[in-house]
């Protein structure tokens, strides 16, 4: 492991921080690993697969299949294009098999109401308008700007996959010998402006004669993809030596032929268009580009073996250069101009890892004899035979746990398989000893080949009838000098990245990307959770941040490698991405740091919304509270010890019989007089709403969705698909469809949620899908969508889509659609964040999971996800009262804070641990509201630049920052009375409580640790020096009673004298702050040196219609406490534009350093200054 840790992602490398360090920071001290503590959970691992388990994995890890893949660029087909001329629209079609025409999702700014705004469920009627496109050979589906760039490429492996199947399986209905296998496939290079570049590789769907070849492969880019921020670079040179491409570009044709001179016409474009630079020019650049690329694996080979796009932004120094390597195929993406030296920032094809499965039908491979149909192993035919007997032992099944184990008829369950039946640990240490360190260099045999799997698969006692055979994808990425990657979320694991393969690999399972309901999941694993997104983001001192996001909702699996380079000390990583189906969808992502990589990534995928206030508020849940007595006695305790909290929750027995949208009467009987009487003491409620529908022919919800065909559908597509989940028998609405989101975003109208108020929220469960009696307690993978589309192609967008339809929902139920929504929900995918919170699961009471809390947390906001938290206490067991306060003591600083708990763990609700405990429960509530103002300005901030709201800052350590002004470092050990932190020296830090500067010191670009007091009532949180903190400090019992109270400000001088902050201010509640512009920024300054001023405030309103005059006396700024302050000044005086001067009141503590004025009378709507008198 390297030991030049650096900043990432943390607020010291924000532009309103001008003391951070740059990405070529000194390097820092060694700093120890995350020491996760051993759990014993009780999972059962036989229920999930391993890489070894799942065929496509077993194919291509460790290049074992790549002897048949060689992937040469056909310089003679690549044809450059006038991207300029607008957006690739094949077709109206509703997106990614979406089954609407329109733009199901795009916006102008990415954020949850732009991007609802369109109304994305607006077309009741499915279109196919799609299928006109492909019967042309065409691809639907894709979204954004056009190509700058076509080619083919061709496989030129002496044997590929195509012919071993055929070899294996039998021609059936072509030869491999005569090239009816043949494998080509359509790269195309899209150009963004902010430097994205875009390479996307699928098959070919035309012949080229006029017959279409294959159909699309369903893609999702309007499901996921902010298309209207996806802008196209406005200035590209083409830069190649080689004939075929040069040629292309600059030789004219003879006079007089008319089709030439078409053709002439089309070059003299070309030059117009791509500025084409003289041949010795071209050889110089691609040269050195080539030089600075090669390596061992990929040695440089002579400068025809180059296409080079250099491109960048009219006006701006912004420079990059996405050079094509034509054989082998490859890609390397440079950052910088002519002068820039050093490694690409990334690269992606050179270890020979790239391959796609191409789409064949399935009588390709039964063949036209049944002879030639593989038969089951001995193993397998034995195993359908007994699988029942042996497992239910011919017991009637009358049920599923969520585990996933059966209930019979006689009472009894399910055994779950104990460790030692379990042959997981089994199977990858055998398969380790074969295949580690040997599969990237030898070239197998045809008989080492694995065939088992191709065309029908099984796991446990479920079969998957794969109708299209093997279709899986992938390519490794290399990150050049860099040994620090993070992202890949959501794992139980660290935040960085840890080796899944080489020499001294961490881990022997790839990290897994599959959306499932993992019950009881255990710690520092690889194994898939609830949700997933494919984003790498790497660090480095020579490279700095850049970023790859592989853009397939399929079943992924990724290996992470560390190799020494060979010219230096550095180390480089190595990503290899292994997806089931889908195609090659490759964002790379130039960075340079942090602030611009999120930017970039929110121009992709869409901009955190901001969430309404109250949701940043405390939220009390369990599962579950009994019955409205209970709502009551719960909420009027919590008024009782003025503990603030602005959520109550209730978990699925609320309903009538787990029939969502419903209530069980004798236990709610009153649910909107109930609602109401929290809402008039400021409270909200939530109530759960999961995907499965309970298939009772009387329940209206799922009598109206069978009518008009809305459930995803079984393998035939003829009858809707059956599964179990909590109502027992239940169906799933299909909600890649536009006609179904909306049908289901129509279901929360007041007038339809029987019960529901304007006070009800949503939260959003077991939206994996978890199914109880599926595979991997999910649905299987060749159901069918109502575009006919198999589930395996868009199983990790489910639960982001049905978390959008949900917020949708709130929306609409509205009239004027002006009320923002709050729906918390357990899977996602890219995008997610525009929708609502997500939350770890279903986490333990342990010490253990409070520690591995902050990891997790910190990986999906690597992946944008910013609104997020861990059940406070552990959703399993019982915590005691020193683990519930350094848990809600943790939780007071999480995005999401929720206390939650399973409904055979105890009562927890704060006053159940005596009254001391409850005490210190209660003031780390109060610090979570106290800070209210600055959290909400932090959130705001997010969805305006893309910066993740808790971020990562030293690779190896679980301190982290809420924006860029607190530094936070929960204590997670029990017994704990000290606490190591370590401290940035690129700034000073003042500890929150005592308001006094920490004493460390060292080099200004590296960090120091200090042993601190951290006894039961003290979690260590720092200020940034440089900073201003907004926090509104009267005890209220919710935020809706903190609306009109004053503000404090806390401004932390750094060691200039100076400090600066921002104030967001809106109606904390509505859409107004997008639709009229109506809000506030404070912009605080203070300068004790060279201009002499105490603080200034300049105000930004949003627009004519910003927040009016009359509520300027509710932004009134009561005191302003500051820290750091060498010398008492002689006087202060307050400067109000239109008003007379007027001297400050002040105390100074000589020893503290610490002055205070307060009751200024200002307001900070209002632009002022208070200046230091000399």
């Amino acid at each position: 492991m390297a030991t030049n840790t650096l900043l990432i992602l943390a607020g010291l490398l924000l532009s309103t921080n001008q003391h951070a360090p740059t990405a070529t920071s000194s390097p820092a001290p060694f700093l120890p690993s995350l020491n996760i503590l051993p759990v014993a959970m009780a999972v059962d691992r036989s229920k999930f697969r391993t890489c070894h388990q799942t065929s496509f994995c077993r194919r291509h890890r460790h290049g074992k299949s790549k002897s048949l893949y060689d992937y040469k660029l056909d310089a003679g087909s690549v044809v450059f294009h006038d991207w300029k001329s607008g957006y690739e629209k094949e077709s109206s079609h509703g997106g990614g098999g979406a089954g609407a025409s329109g733009h199901d999702g795009s916006s102008s700014r990415g954020g949850l109401l732009s991007s609802l705004s369109r109304r994305l469920m607006s077309h009741l009627g499915d279109h196919h308008d799609d299928d006109d496109a492909a019967k042309k050979g065409k691809d639907p589906y894709v979204r954004g700007p056009s190509p700058i760039m076509t080619a083919n490429l061709i496989n030129v492996a002496p044997f590929t996959s195509s012919a071993l199947t055929a070899q294996t399986y039998g021609n059936g209905c072509g030869d491999a010998s005569n090239g009816d296998f043949e494998e080509t496939l359509q790269l195309s290079v899209h150009l963004h402006r902010d430097g994205v570049a875009r390479v996307r590789i699928k098959e070919v769907l035309s012949d080229g004669k006029g017959s279409v070849r294959s159909a699309p492969r369903w893609t999702s880019d309007e499901l996921v993809l902010n298309e209207e921020e996806m802008i196209a670079v406005e200035s590209v040179q083409v830069i190649s030596v080689n004939p075929l491409v040069y040629d292309r570009l600059t030789v004219p044709p003879e006079k007089g032929d008319e089709e030439n001179q078409k053709e002439d016409s089309e070059k003299q474009n070309y030059l117009n268009i791509f500025g084409v630079l003289p041949k010795n020019e071209m050889e110089t650049i691609v040269t050195s580009l080539a030089t600075r690329a090669s390596s061992p694996d990929n040695p440089f080979k002579n400068s025809e073996n180059y296409i080079v796009l250099s491109y960048g932004t009219l006006g701006s120094a912004e420079e990059w250069k996405l050079m094509l390597q034509i054989e082998p195929f490859a890609v390397f993406f440079f950052r910088g101009g002519e002068d820039a030296t050093g490694p690409p920032i990334i690269a992606a094809g050179t270890s020979g890892l790239t391959h796609f499965e191409v789409r064949r039908p399935k009588e390709c491979a039964t063949g036209s004899s049944s002879g030639n149909k593989r038969k089951l192993t001995e193993g397998e035919a034995k195993s359908v035979v007994n699988e029942d007997e042996d497992r239910h032992k011919g017991k009637e099944i009358v049920g599923y746990w969520e585990d996933g184990l059966a209930i019979y008829s006689d009472g009894t369950r399910e055994e779950r398989k104990t460790e030692g039946t379990t042959s997981t640990e089994e199977i990858s240490d055998e398969i380790d000893d074969v295949d580690k360190g040997e599969g990237r260099s030898r070239r197998l045999d045809e008989t080492d080949f694995d065939t088992d799997g191709l065309w029908e698969e099984k796991f446990g006692d479920h079969w998957d009838s794969k109708p299209n055979g093997p279709m899986s994808v992938g390519m490794e990425m290399t990150f050049p000098s860099s040994s620090h990657l993070f992202g890949l979320p959501e794992h139980a694991s660290s935040t960085q990245l840890k080796t899944t393969t080489g020499n001294h690999y961490h881990y022997k399972e790839p990290y897994r990307l599959y959306n499932l309901d993992v019950f009881e999941y255990e710690l520092d694993e690889t194994m898939a959770l609830y949700g997933h997104i494919p984003l790498v983001v790497s660090q480095s001192t020579k490279t700095g941040t850049a970023g790859a996001f592989w853009f397939n909702p399929t079943e992924t699996f990724v290996d992470v490698e560390e190799v020494p380079e060979t010219e230096s000390t550095d180390v480089e990583s190595r990503t290899h991405f292994m997806s089931e189906s889908g195609i090659v969808d490759l964002f790379l992502l130039p960075g340079p740091d942090p602030a611009a990589l999120y930017g970039q990534y929110a121009r992709l995928t869409g901009r955190t919304s901001l969430p309404p206030m109250f949701s940043l508020g405390y939220h009390q849940c369990r599962w579950n509270y009994r019955d409205e007595a209970d709502v009551y006695f719960v909420h009027s305790k919590f008024e009782e010890l003025d503990y603030p909290y602005d959520v109550l929750w209730l978990d699925i027995e609320h309903t009538d019989g787990k029939r969502y949208f419903t209530w069980d009467d004798k236990l709610f009987p009153n649910p909107s007089a109930m609602q109401e009487r929290l809402g008039k003491d400021g409270r909200r409620m939530v109530t759960i709403i999961d995907p499965h529908i309970k298939r009772d022919p009387d329940y209206y919800i799922h009598k109206e969705a069978t009518s008009l065909g809305l459930y995803v559908k079984d393998k035939s597509g003829n009858k809707d698909y059956d599964g179990w989940c909590w109502p027992g028998s239940s169906s799933y609405l299909d909600f890649t469809t536009a006609r179904v989101r909306s049908w289901w975003a129509d279901q929360f109208h007041y007038d339809k949620y029987k019960g529901s108020t304007p006070e009800l929220f949503t939260w959003n469960d077991m939206n994996e899908p978890s199914v109880f009696n599926g595979p991997e307690v999910s649905m299987q993978k060749d159901l069918l969508n109502l575009d006919k589309c198999e589930h395996r192609e868009w199983h990790n967008l489910y639960g982001m889509l049905f978390h959008r339809s949900t917020s949708e929902g709130l929306i609409r139920r509205n009239e004027g659609e002006n009320v923002r929504p709050f729906v918390l929900s357990r899977s996602f995918f890219a995008g997610s964040q525009r929708y609502g919170a997500i939350w770890t699961g279903d986490n333990a009471s342990q010490w253990s999971h409070l520690e591995i809390a902050t990891p997790m947390l910190l990986g999906l906001n690597v992946g944008a996800l910013s609104f997020v938290g861990a059940d406070v206490g552990g959703f399993f067991g019982n915590p005691d009262a020193e683990l519930m306060t350094r848990w809600m003591q943790a939780g007071a600083y999480q995005p999401f804070f929720r206390g939650h708990a399973h409904h055979d763990a105890k009562r927890r609700e704060p006053w159940m641990f005596g009254d001391d405990t409850m005490t210190r429960l209660r003031r780390a509530a109060m610090a979570r509201y106290a800070l209210l103002p600055f959290w909400y300005t932090v959130f705001w901030q997010a969805s305006v630049t893309g910066l993740p709201v808790m971020r990562t800052m030293w690779m190896q350590y679980p301190d982290y920052l809420i924006g860029s002004d607190l530094l936070v470092k929960p204590v997670t050990s029990p017994g704990a009375t000290t606490t190591e932190v370590l401290f940035p020296l690129s700034d000073i830090w003042y500890d929150v409580d005592t308001m006094q500067r920490i004493e460390v010191s060292g080099n200004t670009n590296s960090a120091a640790s200090k042993v601190v007091d951290s006894d039961i009532d003290k979690i260590p949180v720092y200020q940034r020096g440089g900073s201003i903190i907004p926090r509104k400090l009267r005890l209220r019992r919710s935020s809706r009673l903190m609306v009109n109270d004053p503000y404090t400000l806390y401004v932390a001088l750094d060691d200039k004298l100076m400090a600066e902050g921002l104030l967001y201010m809106d109606d904390e509640t509505t859409f107004d702050h997008q639709k009229l512009g109506d809000y506030g920024i404070a912009r605080f300054r203070s300068d004790w040196n060279s201009a002499s001023v105490a603080i200034s405030n300049a105000v930004e309103m949003g627009s004519d219609k910003s927040v009016d005059a009359k509520r300027k006396v509710n932004r009134i700024v009561e005191r302003i406490i500051f820290l750091g302050v060498p010398n008492e000044p002689h006087g202060i005086d307050l400067i109000s534009p239109g008003k007379q001067n007027v001297s400050m009141d002040f105390q100074y503590d000589a020893f503290s350093k610490i002055l205070v004025i307060r009751k200024p009378d200002v307001s900070a709507l209002e632009n002022w200054s208070m200046i230091l008198v000399q």
